[in-house]
């Protein structure tokens, strides 16, 4: 009887079959990338490429962060991620004696390779116009001379707004003693 019972059970298992891969339900749904996400792709790969020195975006362009409190790759990166294709634009500012079609090239094959490494899209297009040439000295006194009127703006407006406080405080302060005085002499 035992023995009945378990051949029952082989029989019953044997005539089930796993569920395969082909059987279950594909899972739906798209994936899709911001903007920013490949522009971040886009900057943080274009810090390896030589003979550039920054990418324009604006009064605080910097592409390799070398301007102090700015960490934005992305500044100065437009893209525009469809379904499939990435195109990008960019202004540059590249080092002078540098080939710039050589540099155009650098920049073509690392975006291309970075941004399908990382999202399997295809780079289309990119848009470089260069908007100046420097050498690195002149790079870099450019950023300190930048950085320094920042320096001294944030300096002067944190000392006017200072000013302006203490006078209002003491405004306040004669205030409220007049009205303490005033309160004194009624009573």
């Amino acid at each position: 009887m035992v023995q009945e019972n378990m051949k029952a059970f082989g029989t019953m298992a044997e005539k089930e079959t796993p569920k395969t891969k082909e059987t279950q339900p594909e899972i739906k749904g798209t994936l899709t990338y911001e903007d920013k996400v490949v522009q971040k792709i886009v900057g943080l790969a274009l810090e390896s490429v030589d003979g550039l020195l920054s990418v324009e975006g604006g009064f605080f362009s910097n592409l390799t962060g070398k301007l102090i409190n700015t960490d934005d790759v992305t500044t100065g990166v437009d893209v525009e991620v469809g379904k499939t294709q990435v195109a990008v634009d960019l202004k540059v500012v590249t080092e002078y004696r540098k080939n710039v079609p050589d540099i155009y090239e650098k920049i073509k094959e690392v975006i291309r390779k970075e941004v399908a490494a990382m999202t399997e899209l295809e780079v289309v297009e990119v848009n470089v116009t260069v908007t100046d040439i420097k050498t690195k000295e002149q790079q870099k006194e450019d950023e300190v001379s930048i950085q320094d009127r920042v320096t001294s703006a944030a300096q002067t407006t944190g000392k006017f707004t200072s000013e302006q406080v203490d006078k209002v405080k003491d405004k306040v302060k004669d205030k409220v003693e007049d009205n303490t005085d005033k309160e004194a002499r009624v009573k």
